[in-house]
């Protein structure tokens, strides 16, 4: 038994620090013992230990242990070790690494805090890491991490103002297992975790961001961010909420849609995060026995596969220097071990029979099934055509079709050894599902039989489409361009939009600044010699005129009414007239 004294994510946290420190090959060691032992760790912790706390004068728990807490934690803590080993083989150096391993470090926080304040707190951090982990690697990540760290800004406030809200409702922060209190505060966390999770029209900072750094940075960006969103989500609406299982299916289409369109690599898996979230979104907007388990395992295993996709096409991208598929081909040959590698990730994604991805995809779209919503079933469906119909594509242009004429080196042994270690995951849950079902949360009860006829044919039928499809869309495929998303609409809306609030901003200051100046220099200037400023106005005049409409003998001449006050006389002035802006202010 293991008293939980220290929360997991401050161990890792402290190394974050340490490895800049320990150059690159202690560093990364260090870096893997640390998030490898999270996972003994938070595995042997009992069910409902926490560590009662305060945070900014508030109760808070900085470490909560329940069932759905302890499968984020043993999951992000294996691949956050996968993903450290691979940095090193990837030729990582030790700060970006550092910069990795603190948000590993902030998304453990996260999941394992069990209040709102402490959930908010370290979600913020994690955007905080993850952008400096983006900008590290400089160029075109730079203002990519911009925009995401605006994006997720923006959803951060909004997650703040739903917490603020259910505080002022019901008077503590502590998680109750309801989650938040009224319409307006779940209606905010539902846009703002929206952000997180990549709900269509706030994911255009995924497919932006993700192909921008280095290869072994998108290994960890494309598991902690979405992820726990999806425990966000959860927390928010534990019973389920319909209209957010309809946002899952229509991002499962729409992420799966614009992901067959792609030619960068990473950008295609970008949006097919996306997609598979949106199965998890869903299985979390039903609610139930069934398809919260479903969620939180789809959550599990998708975690190892994308990782290991992003690893393989790293693998390419590291040994050729190409990200887009027309530049690549036939790698097969000469990558053969991280080609099997990307055959079990994309067999495992795709949701195929004796894979991972099958059992938990199948949860989701059973649960649909049977609380007869036929329209999300669909859409989940449709979802899994384009799956597979994308990586068909993607596989086909990289490892089969065509020639790569450079020259290519073979995936080092620490790639390899991280590749094979999560594909052999994939296919242990897929053929052994009992090994998953064990770790999944205590959800409830309900049956599901992972291999029967019917499922196996659902998959079956869908991979025959998957394979129809991209034969016949090869040719138009091959011929689009780069499409564009929301992005081109509201990236040079926020540019002009910002500019132009600044610019405005700026010139309402610059007026009000020259009129004040004017009034301060008119008033002085009145002080100084009142006759003149009086003449300018007109309320000095010429004597002589009136001389000659009275028959003055002395008409002609002009007269100057001498008005200069003494010093007494002008802080009297002075005076009166502050006198009389205190009493217009007031």
């Amino acid at each position: 038994m293991v008293d939980p004294v220290v929360p997991p994510f401050l161990p890792v946290l402290v190394v974050a620090l340490l490895v800049p420190l320990l150059g690159r090959r202690a560093g990364h060691a260090l870096g893997v013992l640390a998030t490898a032992a999270v996972v003994p760790y938070v595995w042997l912790v009992p069910g409902g230990e926490h560590l009662p706390t305060l945070l900014f004068g508030f109760d808070a728990v900085l470490f909560n242990v329940d069932g759905f807490s302890r499968l984020m934690g043993v999951v992000f803590g294996f691949i956050g070790a996968v993903a450290v080993g691979y940095s090193w083989a990837t030729a990582a150096d030790a700060r970006q690494t550092a910069f990795a391993l603190g948000y590993v470090g902030t998304s453990l926080g996260a999941v394992f805090g069990g209040d709102w304040l402490t959930l908010i707190f370290f979600w913020e951090l994690m955007a905080v890491t993850s952008t400096l982990l983006v900008w590290h690697y400089g160029g075109r990540a730079v203002r990519a991490g911009f925009r995401y760290a605006l994006l997720h800004g923006v959803g951060g406030t909004l997650l703040l103002g739903a917490i603020a809200w259910h505080y002022a409702r019901t008077g503590t922060f502590l998680f109750a297992g309801d989650g938040l209190d009224g319409t307006v505060a779940p209606l905010l966390a539902a846009v703002g975790v929206g952000v997180n999770v990549g709900f269509i029209g706030l994911h255009a900072w995924l497919p932006d961001t993700y192909p921008r750094p280095h290869v072994a940075a998108s290994v960890f960006l494309c598991v902690y961010t979405t992820k726990t969103g999806v425990y966000g989500m959860f927390r928010v609406f534990p019973e389920g909420e319909i209209a957010v299982a309809y946002m899952g299916g229509l991002m499962a289409v729409f992420g799966a849609a614009m992901a067959l369109l792609q030619g960068d690599m990473r950008r295609l898996l970008s949006y097919h995060i996306q997609s598979q979230v949106g199965y998890m979104v869903a299985g979390v907007g039903l609610g139930g026995a069934l398809a919260t388990a479903g969620a939180f395992g789809h959550v599990f295993n998708h975690i190892l596969y994308k990782s290991l996709l992003f690893m393989t096409v790293g693998v390419v991208i590291y040994r050729t220097g190409e990200q887009h598929l027309e530049e690549l081909g036939g790698l097969w040959r000469k990558l053969p071990v991280t080609a099997v590698a990307f055959l079990v990730a994309a067999l495992s994604i795709a949701g195929f029979p004796g894979f991972n991805g099958f059992v938990s995809k199948g949860m989701v779209i059973g649960a649909a099934h049977k609380k007869h919503y036929d329209v999300l079933w669909y859409l989940l469906l449709a979802g899994g055509v384009g799956t597979f119909l994308s990586f068909i594509k993607l596989g086909y242009y990289v490892f089969l079709h065509g020639e790569y004429e450079g020259e290519v080196r073979s995936a080092n042994l620490g790639q390899k050894a991280a590749m094979s270690a999560v594909a052999a995951l994939c296919v242990l849950f897929g053929v052994y599902p009992a090994a998953l079902f064990e770790i999944l949360p205590d959800t409830g009860s309900y049956k599901y039989t992972t291999y029967t006829i019917p499922h196996v044919e659902e998959a079956l039928i869908l991979a025959a489409l998957g394979v129809v499809g991209f034969a016949l869309l090869k040719r138009p495929l091959k011929r689009v361009g780069r499409v564009p998303d929301v992005d081109a609409a509201y990236n040079p809306l926020g540019f002009h939009g910002t500019r132009g609030l600044v610019v405005g901003a700026t010139e309402l200051y610059a007026a009000v600044d020259r009129a004040t100046v004017a009034a301060a220099g008119a008033v002085a200037s009145t002080v100084r010699d009142p006759a003149t400023a009086l003449g300018r106005v007109g309320l000095v005049r010429s004597l002589a005129g009136d001389a000659e409409a009275d028959g003055d003998p002395t008409a002609g001449e002009t007269e100057r009414v001498d008005l200069r006050a003494g010093f007494g006389t002008s802080v009297l002035l002075v005076t009166a007239l502050l006198v009389l802006a205190l009493v217009l202010v007031v």
